[in-house]
């Protein structure tokens, strides 16, 4: 691959980052609203689920197609095309009276989740393999896009009123598209992939890390996912807090969440992806236990939580470290999008079980304790699901 210039690549970096954020803003509109559309349309637990995990389920599956054609096309255009679309699908949530609109609108909102599939092969082509798992946990901050949704959303809703803040983001994604096409460029070893796109998504299924990460992916961005989203929920039920203190300790989960990928991939790039992710699962199993007995919030309870964030940032920092070093170039946006598509499914489902967990027993210690076990089985299974080795 050519080495090019240092400044290109980091610019390369910081705007896939920053489009990566407003997508994520985007696609966590609903959250931070679910309160107050529970009051407006008068709807059950399961249905405010519903609503907040529309948007999580299309994000996930749309990885799959956008991976492959961020392989064949490049990730300029396809993130030109992801921030037009997704700007369009605000602009449906501004426009909608009723939860059926405002469920699809939620659901076309999807496509801007999916912008992280095609930013992982984007950013993955501008870095030397050395140097991929930093590269990419640096690009997964964008994440904080969704922290950024809790801490202002409910507050320009407020201030501006839903509308008008729809429209403003609306503008955003469409002017960061379109400089996006202007302005943008992939990295000068890129070169698109011109298999038959089955063949490809063979060649991406067929590889037998493939699953098995994407089956970590799925517990640890899926958790991640499913807290950051219900957290407010979860505070405001559990614990009486305001639906914007709520809010806003949810976008600290996300953020510390955020901020630990960089960290994770850092490491793995020094140790081995392998040994962060068993370290992670073990910790994970250990957190979720002492969550799921719902500790007092001050001084516990917030430590138990804001560790599991860490926790879930490392290892998903890990997952997609593992990603650059072993994958071949050409299958990085195919393979991101199956491994991210397991992830956002792994998102989709616990909200649900969280809301069927309230609904049932005005509590979500089952929901918690599903997800300890669900760790301690994979750490136990670790060596059969990533081999014996500890490098890469």
């Amino acid at each position: 691959m050519p080495n090019p210039n240092k400044n290109h690549r980091y610019a390369a970096l910081a705007v896939a980052t920053l489009l990566l954020a407003l997508n994520f803003w985007a696609w966590s509109l609903i959250s931070p609203l679910a309160t107050s559309y529970k009051h407006i349309f008068g709807l059950s637990p399961l249905a405010v689920s519903a609503l907040v995990a529309a948007p999580v389920l299309v994000g996930s599956l749309g990885r799959i197609p956008l991976g492959m054609l961020t392989d064949r096309y490049g990730g300029r255009r396809m993130l030109t095309a992801v921030c037009w679309l997704a700007g369009l699908s605000v602009g449906g949530l501004a426009l909608a009276g009723s939860y059926s609109s405002v469920l699809a609108a939620a659901v076309c909102l999807g496509i801007a989740g999916a912008a992280f599939a095609v930013g992982v092969p984007f950013v993955n082509s501008w870095f030397s393999r050395r140097q991929r798992g930093f590269a990419l946990g640096i690009y997964a901050m964008g994440n904080a896009g969704t922290a950024v949704s809790g801490l202002l959303t409910p507050r320009l809703a407020d201030l501006l009123g839903r509308s008008t803040l729809f429209w403003i983001i609306t503008a955003l994604l469409i002017a960061a598209g379109t400089s996006m096409a202007v302005f943008g460029r992939d990295a000068p070893g890129w070169r698109p992939v011109r298999t038959p796109l089955r063949h490809q998504l063979k060649a991406a299924a067929d590889w037998w890390f493939t699953w098995r990460l994407a089956l970590l992916y799925a517990v640890t961005f899926g958790a991640f996912v499913a807290l950051g989203l219900y957290l407010p929920v979860l505070l405001n039920q559990s614990y009486g807090l305001e639906p914007a203190d709520a809010a806003a300790r949810a976008a600290g989960f996300v953020l510390l969440a955020t901020l630990a990928r960089p960290f994770g991939g850092w490491l793995s790039d020094r140790l081995s992806g392998i040994i962060i992710v068993r370290t992670v699962f073990f910790a994970l199993f250990v957190l979720a236990g002492i969550a799921a007995a719902r500790p007092a919030l001050s001084p516990i309870g917030t430590f138990i939580y804001l560790a599991i964030a860490a926790t879930l940032g490392i290892g998903n920092g890990a997952v997609f470290a593992i990603i650059g070093h072993r994958c071949k170039g050409p299958l990085v946006g195919t393979v991101t999008g199956l491994v991210g598509a397991a992830g956002g499914l792994g998102g989709y489902f616990p909200p649900l079980i969280m809301g069927f967990s309230y609904q049932m027993f005005k509590s979500y210690s089952a929901a918690l304790v599903l997800l300890a076990v669900i760790c301690l089985i994979i750490f136990l299974n670790l060596g059969r699901l990533l081999g014996r080795k500890t490098r890469y």
